[in-house]
């Protein structure tokens, strides 16, 4: 097998490698959103109970249910705390599936730079003969015409 047949080999499997770490990475960054999303909801979900509390509270809301209450809210601030850890171990995955798609992005950009330089290389060699091959042909011709 020649050698440009087994770069092209390598150009073809370091460029699907990419596209497959180019896939994890969106993958990564939609993990991101979600997680940022439902972070969001759970926050917003804490006001609206919140304010709903206040009215209650206006009222003249029981303690019993005032302490249930505040309980609920603990819960969901606990929610809101693990939700925010999610968001930061999905981000720093995040960044960790670019950082490997940019490094796979440069292997496969040096492998094909390689292949380009070995194409030029045939291509001269290929036009240093034809010129031999013609430079010969014009000699034979004037020989003959002599």
């Amino acid at each position: 097998m020649s050698v440009n047949k087994q770069l092209q080999m390598v150009a073809d499997w370091e460029r699907r490698k990419e596209q497959k770490m180019a896939t994890d990475y969106q993958l990564a960054q939609q993990n991101v959103t979600d997680n940022q999303n439902k972070l969001t909801g759970l926050e917003q979900y804490r006001v609206n109970y919140l304010k709903e509390g206040i009215r209650k509270g206006q009222l003249g809301i029981a303690g019993k249910n005032f302490g249930q209450h505040q309980s609920f809210v603990g819960k969901i601030d606990a929610a809101c705390e693990q939700q925010t850890k999610q968001v930061s171990n999905a981000l720093v995955v995040a960044e960790q599936r670019k950082t490997q798609w940019l490094a796979q992005q440069r292997k496969r950009k040096a492998v094909e730079m390689l292949l380009a330089k070995q194409a030029l290389k045939i291509q001269q060699r290929q036009d240093k003969a034809e010129q031999q091959m013609l430079d010969e042909l014009a000699l034979q011709k004037f020989i003959r015409s002599k």
